[in-house]
């Protein structure tokens, strides 16, 4: 059986690629933000939003948080997401990270 300590360091590691993941996505966002703004599209589109929630309730059948959980945690990852859409929107891609480094 492992120890606090070990089952502690597991989650130190999730985390860690949690990070990297959710700052990936976020990249990705900032070019669609970029997109959007380019062909003229507002930033929200709840029927993407409502595409996503259904996808990530599906997957996570497959866990022991269960759909809404999971639901809840990416209405607030899509949330921080359009953020930044906003502020690319807004000309304000140094602060989103958008312009790269």
């Amino acid at each position: 059986m492992p120890t606090l300590d070990e089952l502690r360091d597991d989650i130190d590691r999730v985390d860690e690629v949690l990070v990297r993941l959710l700052n990936e996505r976020a990249r990705v966002a900032c070019e669609i933000g970029k997109l959007k703004k380019a062909q003229g599209i507002e930033v929200y589109q709840p029927e993407r939003e409502k595409q996503v929630l259904a996808h990530v309730r599906g997957i996570a059948a497959e866990g022991p948080l269960g759909p809404d959980a999971i639901a809840r945690l990416f209405e607030r990852i899509i949330d921080e997401a359009r953020r930044l859409e906003r502020r690319l929107m807004d000309g304000d891609e140094k602060s989103t990270g958008a312009g790269g480094t």
